[in-house]
């Protein structure tokens, strides 16, 4: 079947599955009813592990295609991530709290970055299915997969700050709202999306490093011992990588 023979519509449909899965990621937290200040330290840690893992993913994937574009994203990224960090500390905790819910303007930040993360995988998805349906439906169960633990890493943030499981879930699946949005264009025009993943790749990844080593690992390590953050961030970066090998990515 050649590419143009499939509808955008099954296209979308498929991005749209990865978006939703993302939302799976929160909901043992609609039966945790306790959050310790220790419980908070290992879900920042363990947020960050989840991260980590997905950054070198990221990466992997960049340097497969072109690795000085996906170094440069890198750099593009942390730029970027910075212009956030000095734009959201001008706002207002109350009005971070009217916008998501509850929490610090650090977890507007998180969110942003996983969102500019889903960028890449809405571009990957639409590339997939430019090339087969089969190949396409594949990578986007893929991702949907993957994105559970990426819903449970922004969980992990939001909710031990008060944001409510409910508007977790539907902050996970706003998270990844670009992939069903940047799919269909990307398999329109495979070509030159083709040409520039290696950079998005690396932006989503130099920004999600910076915010786990500017933000959830020290505030890991105000509530937890050190010795606990180090293993909570290395059994969340295995389990992932493990979780990785398991779907085949």
């Amino acid at each position: 079947m050649e590419w143009f023979d499939i509808p955008l519509i099954k296209v979308f449909l498929y991005a749209l599955l990865t978006a939703v899965a993302t939302g799976l990621g929160a909901l043992p937290f609609f039966f945790i009813k306790k959050i310790s200040p220790s419980f908070l330290g290992r879900s920042n840690a363990a947020a960050g592990g989840l991260m980590l893992a997905a950054s070198f993913n990221l990466i992997m994937e960049g340097y497969r295609i072109n690795e000085w574009m996906t170094v440069g994203g890198m750099l593009a990224g942390v730029f970027l991530v910075l212009l956030a960090d000095r734009w959201i500390n001008q706002r207002s905790d109350v009005e971070v709290e009217k916008l998501i819910g509850g929490g610090r303007r650090e977890m507007l930040l998180f969110l942003s970055i996983m969102t500019v993360h889903s960028f890449a995988e809405g571009v990957s998805v639409g590339v997939s299915f430019a090339s087969t349906l089969e190949f396409g439906i594949f990578i986007a169960i893929a991702i949907a997969v993957h994105n559970i633990p990426e819903g449970l890493a922004i969980s992990l943030v939001m909710i031990p700050e008060g944001t409510s499981p409910i508007k977790a879930v539907w902050w996970s699946i706003f998270s990844s709202l670009p992939q069903p949005l940047m799919a269909v264009p990307a398999f329109i025009f495979v070509e030159t999306f083709r040409q520039y993943l290696p950079f998005g790749l690396g932006l989503a990844a130099g920004a999600m490093i910076w915010m786990v080593f500017a933000d959830l690992i020290p505030e890991a390590l105000e509530k937890c011992e050190a010795r606990k953050v180090g293993l909570w961030v290395t059994l969340a970066i295995l389990a992932m990588s493990a979780f990785q090998i398991l779907i085949g990515q």
